[in-house]
């Protein structure tokens, strides 16, 4: 999948601005970013779902939206919103979606077995699908997505309301795709989930402020960020506050992380900072997560209106 220059216009207000991006086969890439970022307007305009304002999309060798027709049978859908048939059971709901996708009745009755197995409901798959968990759905809701094998499967947000357990489990049946062929989208404003794609693209008011894998964009931000270790958290996190050079200054448990700009002697400036409010602390560089490389991303972009 390949965009260039996509973006999206509702009036006055830029949804998705001049994005470029470009998704390898099998892979896992992720969208990350916090409500209102863009993520699901540009998933809509990559499904053909979103006509862009401007620039060009492929998908899967098809001009997107002027092939969108011929590209809805090769990807799949998933929202974070549960949107199968609450009242049909599980098996009723995949031979509802297996005749949606015009599934011969052998090739429907065959693949309804196989994910019913795989996706393990083989006690419940009678049971009605508003009795089940969130995480039960989701499975379900991911099972329904890909019944009829797509080559790409586009998800939006789509473990925002399952707990963290059913979330893993969820996310060993994204990998089971890939490693079976499925290129997948991901968007996302889970840290830890972000950290599981492949290759990862970070969304602020529309533009594309980061991309690349986990490890790259970690490693970008090497040196620029500090484990401040002290008795009065809080009375030091004030004090680190207005130094120049910080850009953010987060507590955690009872130590700070603090994400620099990069400029040089920052490092010196906090100390002195601390030193300054006679609050003894122990600085050291920490490694950076992907947290670091989210603030310092959308903190060097001043917002330029909501995103959609």
């Amino acid at each position: 999948m390949r965009a260039r220059g996509m973006t999206k216009r509702f009036g006055a207000l830029v949804a998705v601005d001049h994005v470029d991006l470009q998704v390898p086969r099998r892979a896992v890439y992720g969208f990350l970013g916090p409500n209102g970022s863009g993520k699901s307007t540009a998933i809509r305009m990559l499904c053909g779902l979103l006509t862009p304002s401007e620039g060009e999309i492929e998908v899967l060798g098809l001009r997107i939206p002027e092939q969108a027709e011929a590209l809805r049978s090769r990807i799949g859908y998933m929202t974070q919103k549960f949107s199968l048939f609450e009242d049909l059971s599980v098996r009723e709901n995949l031979e509802f979606l297996a005749a949606v996708q015009d599934l011969p009745r052998a090739r429907a009755r065959r693949r309804i077995d196989e994910l019913i197995g795989q996706y393990r409901f083989g006690d419940r798959q009678n049971q009605l699908a508003g009795t089940m968990s969130g995480g039960q759905k989701q499975r379900l809701a991911l099972a329904g997505a890909v019944i009829h094998e797509p080559e790409f499967l586009f998800l939006d947000e789509p473990t925002s309301a399952v707990d963290p357990e059913s979330r893993r489990d969820f996310w060993e049946k994204l990998f089971e795709l890939a490693d079976a062929g499925t290129t997948l989208l991901v968007s996302t404003h889970y840290m830890d989930e972000a950290e599981r794609c492949h290759r990862l693209a970070i969304l602020d008011h529309g533009a594309l402020v980061a991309d690349g894998s986990p490890d790259e964009l970690t490693g970008a931000l090497a040196g620029r960020t500090l484990l401040v270790e002290a008795p009065e958290p809080r009375r030091a996190k004030q004090a680190l506050s207005d130094v120049p050079g910080v850009v953010s200054v987060a507590q955690i448990g009872n130590s700070l992380r603090v994400l620099l700009d990069g400029g040089d002697d920052v490092r010196a400036r906090v100390e002195e900072a601390l030193h300054a409010a006679r609050l003894p602390a122990q600085v050291e560089t920490s490694v950076p997560s992907l947290e670091d490389v989210f603030v310092a991303a959308t903190r060097a972009r001043a917002p330029a209106g909501e995103a959609a």
